[in-house]
């Protein structure tokens, strides 16, 4: 995949991004809505096993300074059917990158690979709700002390979702 916004690069991982991977991953307040900050070494293999050979995920690279600002998963969940998240290195968090990405992402699987639905599932009931809100995914269900967050207690889990005739 290779898409372009205005100020963003989407495309598929390689390990020369481990480095900007490992920024993101490895930082505790970025995961905090996640699990534990990675190591360098779970960095290199996730990226390796999952990232690249799978294909589980892309990079949104910042186009002016060519680093990797953010990971989205996106990947196949069923047949027409993805499933799409981001995590975002924080020192661009609040500036638009998220939607500006994922909404790239979005347009380019309705238009171009004529899918079905995206959704997106999360804990943190504020921003990353907020940003599915934008991107004009609509609540589909809220799971009740579904998960533990990283303090160890048990948290709601937020369902969003977006089919390709909502977008007509």
């Amino acid at each position: 995949m290779h898409i372009e916004t205005d100020r963003m690069v989407i495309r598929d991982f390689k390990m020369d991004d481990l480095k900007d991977l490992y920024d993101i991953l490895g930082d505790d307040e970025t995961m905090k809505n996640c699990e534990p900050a990675y190591t360098i070494e779970k960095t290199a293999d996730f990226l390796q096993k999952f990232c690249i050979d799978k294909k589980g995920a892309i990079a949104a690279v910042h186009k002016e300074t060519y680093k990797v600002i953010g990971y989205i998963l996106f990947k196949e969940y069923y047949e027409e059917v993805y499933e799409i998240g981001w995590i975002y290195n924080k020192d661009y968090w609040r500036q638009g990158y998220a939607f500006e990405s994922c909404k790239a992402i979005i347009d380019y699987a309705f238009n171009s690979m004529n899918i079905h639905k995206i959704f997106a599932e999360a804990i943190d009931g504020i921003k990353s709700v907020g940003l599915m809100k934008k991107l004009g995914m609509k609540l589909e269900g809220i799971q009740r002390s579904q998960t533990k967050n990283e303090l160890g207690d048990w948290v709601d889990l937020y369902f969003y979702g977006i089919l390709a005739e909502d977008r007509q």
